[in-house]
């Protein structure tokens, strides 16, 4: 043994002269506990039992001579000691490396390692001699010795050439061994030389050179260290590395020569194709083989030996996804120098039986299908690799190469594999294109078709998940295809853009992708680049296996890095054509997703507006002398998004509105835009905070924080104050507007709030400046009925008000056209064009002039059809708004003011749709095709307005004479239409006076009146007083040279009147005499036309009346009140009517209970007239209660009407408290008890029933003994009324009046 150790190296080092003192006779004892938790604690034990153990000693026995310890000094005794322990502990920890479980095992390699850090030789020479001392350990233990050396290894810092040797020899020695470890034990032995290789690669090269040219393939530990030193990253310098791969390349250079022996060359393929006991991981030796495969084939100077090569290559398996990556690697370095050999091998593959088959078999059968199954998947790979690595000379075969990955990408059976390896394929492509010079000289046309796989592809990306980097990919492709010549269409580029925001916006919230993701039962492996891993912290702890980030810190990089890619492609677009026509196609795509539903997809959207703003505000690309285009929609969509209820997305919507406000306001001084000193000019540089200046954050960032943008002003504007701010062009205003009108539809509340909010304010600031209204009315109108928020609603009303103070004629030409039919929220915009008085009288002035527009089609008759082209219609509108808005409170006044010129209006406008002649109810094919056509009820609707003016105006007693009279029937046929007028020109004219309808006759109206109606209206008793008398003179004069015949009648009936001959009045009076004469003829005929003619005496005597005649015509008219001929006692109530004006009120008051009782008269007419005549008695006798009185006899009926109106008559006689009057109506009432008519009997007996119940004191007050006998008289002899109601009432009142007479009179 001390032979052995005088030839070791290190011997003369202090660990060799405590190795070379052990021996079994040693005095002194170190006992190591086995749980080696502290070596400096350890005890010496003398125990001579455990010394003849040394094939399995527990303790290690050190010993010194006497006179040598003697010698020692106490410094150097406890140095000697120390290292004594050291190597104790170390020989111990590496014996218990051998039974020590997997926990234990774990905590020695640990120690291990710390003993290595300070003191790596004397653990490098004690592994060293346990190897030596102990050359019949287990292969298990050897195996962790030479993970503990090699870890000791990468531990030291310097490593000595005579350890470099002897490890090496040991490696090599060991690492071609077979065992029943197999390869990890081989592996492990491999690596010691890899870390030899950390300290002194050139040597382990030149062993590994010399044994891989032996002309015998090469052992597969051999490739496995080649394989790690090639892939390696940290254990070659860059300059080294270079030297490496030179060297790589001569070995490979040397190795042409085995490719013509078959043994070499089958060995080679056999290596390549035999499966590895796991494929999803390439195992070092093979990936390295490919690589050097493909160097000696680049070497290679005959094309057939490299066809032949390559085919069979080709030929082998392609079902595990590593095999056809390194096939790809190993044709893409063939093609380096043999180029045309590889595109030939690979078109004549992609011809072979096999490939045609895989491209039209979606479902292997067999475990032979399954080799070529995704054989097209090798084919684009190793596209992708020929254009990587003869990118010296790929342009001119870009084309060619892009033609057949779109071939496979469309032809072959789609799945995920071929999509990773077609966007890998395409990465280097556009990889190698970009690097090669001249790329910009060439024109590549298949690169739109490229981009067409690219859209298909995103769209198939699940929308649910985000697991790989294929969107990232793909946008990164698609931004480098942008730069190449020609330009992508503006189709290819809007589907593109289109598709991208669709599968990155729409993405679930992270929360949401982490439980999707979780779903999957073998979730793919989430990619992430290696800036993301750098961020996120991925990083090898300690020799073991790397450290798993969690799932969800794996996602937010992958989620960030999308975002990313996908503002980098926007960039780059927008790189490539710095245009303002670029920037509006952008930004057109990206409005549909700043409106969604769903708030993460706007904040996502926003943010990424944000970014490309912001990264033009800092960048000098788009040229100032160009004008913007539709600028305006995106200001009103970024200050919408500023009232968002998500705090990200308002904060990304204001700094997106501060940096549009910047660039703005720069665009429009004209100013260069200087960039600062420091301000990056490519997408790689970065800002001063050492973040890309326009590079996204994960979706939990904001932008700018609120003291961030506290510190900029242009960050305090208000989401509407850049409209006061900026001086907004018309083109943008307009924009701008729109925007709002679209927001009015939206379906979330805040949008609609805030669009109604920017559109009340841009009208406030702008709206005298807009000229084509019109349309945004119309848009409004639209919006409106989607509009369920009052606040939004009545803003924007508002703005419709505003809008109006300028624009009231295109609003009112707007409105009129979409107001048939008339619905609620039009309704509203009316009300709204008229919420400020002015406005609203110019309403109505418009709408009158809408009315006036009557052009009558041509051959317009009775009998004519309605004309197809139907230029009425905006009068017909004018004239329904017309009578919906007199109800509307903000027309009130307008209406009241404007009543004259409306009353003429509206009555002519009857007459102008009676001549139209509209046709009746369409049949049901036709209405559909004319659902917007006014219905054949317009003359009722015209006359409805009519009723309404003068109900709601204060006109109501002029409605009140022709209702009663059911007079407005007259006004539905053109033949009666006139003696309608002249109804409303005598009741309602007559008694109008100076503030009804006389105001109307001026001029104007006059003027009309022969031409579209009759002149009834100028028997108006004040028409002189309103109208000048030659005006009204030139005007019929002027009727009589009228071509119509009507018109020519009419004015010359019109210059007979009264008021222009005042010499007529006597002469009319004297003719009442023999009138009367004429109501005793026997023919009912010739009596009812003399009284007609005598009423229409009485009419045109106007103001002068019939004189002291009055009282004599009044008694015979009276006197035929209950003739027994119906239309006799009609006649004579219309004419006692007419005389009620010139008689007294006590004249009248003792007819108004035969009135009352006639209203049930059997004849519909004489009931009729009896209304009317009761209630112009009932009007000047100054009845209280005349409107309710007026609506009681027009419309109501029953007991409570009955009551109203018998109260009404008994009132008027009690407050007179005039016992002859109130005997008179009870007589009258008596009277009628023995009428014939059924109807009028029953009525009286209820009223003097109703008078006896509720005035029986006043009845009996006013009573004489007479009038009582004749009461009891009377009601004793209708107790024998064939009548039963009659009976029974007369009953129960006899006994009601005994009671009451038997009590004493107060």
């Amino acid at each position: 043994m001390d032979r052995q150790c005088s030839e070791r190296p290190h011997s003369r080092t202090p660990m060799g002269r405590v190795l070379s003192a052990v021996s079994q006779n040693s005095r002194i004892s170190l006992p190591v506990s086995t749980s080696m938790k502290d070596s400096s604690c350890m005890k010496v034990h003398q125990d001579s039992a455990r010394r003849d153990k040394w094939s399995h000693p527990t303790t290690i026995l050190l010993h010194k001579s006497q006179s040598s310890q003697a010698t020692l000094m106490p410094q150097e005794h406890r140095m000697f000691m120390a290292e004594a322990y050291s190597a104790a502990t170390c020989f111990k920890m590496l014996q218990d490396m051998n039974s020590a479980d997997p926990f234990h095992l774990k905590y020695i390699i640990k120690k291990i390692k710390n003993m290595a850090h300070g003191s790596p030789k004397l653990v490098m020479e004690t592994i060293h001699d346990y190897f030596r001392d102990n050359p019949e350990i287990s292969s298990r233990h050897k195996f962790r010795l030479f993970q503990t050396l090699e870890m000791v290894i990468r531990a030291s810092d310097v490593l000595e050439e005579t350890w470099e040797k002897t490890f090496t020899r040991l490696a090599l020695e060991n690492m071609t061994k077979a065992t029943e470890l197999e390869d990890i034990y081989q592996d492990a032995a491999s690596n010691v030389l890899v870390a030899i290789c950390r300290h002194s690669w050139r040597a382990v090269a030149q062993h590994l050179e010399t044994e891989l040219l032996t002309g015998v393939f090469p052992h597969r530990s051999l490739l496995y260290v080649m394989g790690v030193l090639s892939s390696s990253e940290e254990l070659f310098s860059q300059e080294d590395k270079a030297c490496w791969e030179e060297q790589l390349i001569q070995m490979a250079i040397k190795s042409v020569p085995f490719l013509s022996t078959d043994v070499w060359s089958k060995e080679l393929l056999w290596t390549l194709t035999t499966p590895s006991w796991t494929q999803q991981e390439q195992s070092p030796e093979k990936a390295f083989l490919f690589t050097y495969y493909g160097l000696i084939l680049q070497a290679e100077k005959n094309g057939a030996t490299v066809r032949r090569h390559l085919q069979a290559l080709l030929e082998t398996s392609h079902q595990w996804p590593k095999q056809r990556e390194g096939m790809a690697l190993t044709l893409g370095l063939a093609a380096t120098r043999h180029l045309d050999d590889v595109w030939a091998v690979l078109d004549q593959f992609g011809r072979s039986r096999p490939i045609r088959w895989s491209l039209h078999s979606s479902s292997p059968k067999n475990s032979e299908d399954l080799h070529w199954k995704w054989a097209s998947s090798t084919i684009l790979l190793a596209y992708g690799q020929v254009a990587a690595k003869a990118r010296a000379h790929i342009l001119p075969w870009v084309d060619n190469i892009v033609s057949r990955m779109v071939f496979y990408f469309h032809y072959s059976s789609w799945d995920e594999t071929l999509k990773q390896s077609f966007l890998t394929a395409t990465l280097m492509l556009m990889g190698a294109v970009s690097r090669s010079e001249g790329t910009h000289s060439y024109e590549f046309y298949q690169t739109s078709e490229l981009l067409q796989c690219l859209t298909v592809l995103m769209d198939k990306e699940p929308q649910d998940t985000l697991c790989t980097r294929s969107r990232q990919q793909a946008m990164h492709i698609a931004s480098s295809l942008c730069k190449l010549r020609p330009p992508i269409d503006l189709e290819r580029k809007s589907q593109l853009l289109s598709t991208c925001f669709r599968s990155v916006f729409a993405l679930p919230l992270l929360d949401a992708l982490e439980k999707h993701t979780c779903l999957f039962l073998e979730p793919p492996n989430i990619q992430v680049w290696p800036v993301a891993r750098e961020r996120a912290g991925w990083t090898h702890q300690g020799w073991g296996p790397r450290a798993v980030l969690h799932c969800s810190e794996h996602l937010q990089s992958l989620y960030s890095r999308t975002m990313e890619t996908l503002d980098f492609m926007l960039q780059s677009l927008i790189m490539q054509n710095p245009t303002a026509d670029e920037l509006h196609f952008l930004l057109s795509h990206l409005y549909i997703w700043l409106a969604p539903e769903k708030a993460h997809e706007r904040q996502r959207a926003v943010h990424s507006c944000m970014i490309l703003l912001k990264f033009l505000n800092h960048n000098g690309y788009l040229d100032p002398k160009e004008d913007f285009k539709r600028i305006g929609q995106l200001v009103g969509i970024l200050g919408m998004l500023c009232q968002d209820p998500d705090r990200a997305t308002q904060r990304c919507s204001l700094e997106g509105a501060s940096h549009l406000y910047q660039l703005l306001m720069r665009h429009k001084a004209g100013e260069a835009l200087q960039a600062e000193s420091q301000a990056p000019k490519e997408l790689s540089q970065a800002h001063s905070d050492g973040a890309p200046l326009w590079n996204s954050r994960d979706q939990k960032a904001t932008p700018l924080g609120p003291q961030e943008m506290a510190k900029n002003h242009i960050f305090q504007l208000c989401s509407f104050q850049v409209i006061k701010v900026k001086q907004l062009t018309l083109a943008e205003l307009n924009d701008l507007i729109w925007t709002a009108i679209d927001g009015l539809g939206s379906t979330s509340p805040f949008r609609v709030q805030a669009a109604s909010e920017m559109l009340l304010t841009a009208i406030q600031e702008h709206g005298a400046k807009l000229e084509i209204v019109s349309s945004m009315a119309q848009a409004i109108r639209l919006r409106l009925c989607s509009v369920h928020i009052p606040q939004a609603k009545e803003k924007t009303l508002h703005a419709i008000t505003l809008l109006a103070q300028s624009h009231t004629r295109e609003l009112v030409a707007t409105f009129l056209n979409i107001s048939i039919p008339l619905d609620s929220h039009t309704f509203q915009l009316w009300r709204a064009l008229g919420a400020e008085q002015p406005t609203s009288h110019l309403v109505l002035t418009t709408l009158l002039a809408c009315l006036q527009e009557r052009p009558l089609p041509t051959g317009a008759s009775d009998s004519s059809p309605c004309p197809k082209e139907k230029t009425y219609l905006r009068s017909l509108a004018a004239m329904n708004m017309l009578h919906e808005l007199q109800f509307a409170r903000e027309f009130k006044q307008a209406v009241q003011e404007a009543y004259p010129k409306l009353f003429l209006a509206l009555l002519t406008q009857m007459h102008y749709v009676l001549e139209l002649n509209l046709p009746g109810e369409p049949q049901p094919k036709q209405q559909a095709q004319e659902a917007a056509v006014p219905s054949p009820q317009s003359c009722s609707t015209s006359l409805e307005a009519l009723k309404s003016l003068l109900s709601t105006t204060g006109h109501w007693h002029d409605f009140a004479h022709l209702e009663l009279q059911g007079s407005w029937g007259l006004f539905t046929t053109i033949h009666t239409y006139p003696k309608g007028v002249g109804l409303l020109a005598r009741y309602g004219g007559a008694r109008a006076g100076r503030g009804s309808l006389a105001p109307s006759l001026n001029t104007d109206a006059v003027t009309c009146l022969p031409s579209r109606g009759p002149p009834p209206f100028l028997y108006s008793p004040v028409l002189l007083e309103v109208l000048p008398k030659q005006a009204a003179l030139t005007v019929l004069a002027q009727g009589l040279r009228d071509p119509s015949p009507e018109v020519r009648v009419l004015s010359l009936q019109g210059l007979s009147n009264i008021l222009f001959h005042p010499d007529k009045g006597s002469l009319l009076q004297g003719q009442l005499r023999p009138f009367l004469d004429g109501f005793f003829q026997s023919s009912e005929q010739v009596i009812v036309c003399v009284m007609g003619t005598v009423s229409d005496t009485l009419h045109r005597l106007g103001a002068q009346g019939t004189g002291n005649q009055s009282l004599s015509v009044a008694i015979s008219a009276r006197s035929f009140f209950n003739d027994e001929r119906d239309g006799i006692r009609a006649a004579a109530m219309a004419l006692f009517g007419d005389l009620v004006a010139a008689m007294a009120d006590r004249e009248l008051s003792g007819l108004m209970v035969p009135l009352l009782l006639h209203l049930k008269d059997q004849c519909p007419a004489v009931a009729t007239q009896a209304k009317f005549t009761f209630y112009r008695c009932a009007v000047l006798l100054r009845w209280r209660l005349l409107h309710t009185l007026f609506c009681t006899l027009a419309w109501e009926r029953g007991l409570s009407a009955r009551h109203f109106l018998w109260t009404c008559v008994l009132s008027s006689g009690l407050m007179t408290r005039s016992q002859e009057e109130f005997s008179i109506h009870l007589s009258q009432a008596l009277s009628y008890l023995h009428s014939h008519s059924c109807h009028i009997k029953t009525w009286a007996t209820f009223f003097i029933g109703h008078t006896i119940c509720y005035h029986p004191q006043a009845v009996f007050q006013m009573l004489n003994a007479v009038d009582t006998n004749l009461l009891f008289r009377t009601f004793e002899h209708l107790r024998s009324d064939p009548e039963p109601s009659i009976r029974e009432f007369a009953t129960s009142q006899l006994s009601f009046l005994q009671k009451v007479s038997a009590r004493p009179k107060q």
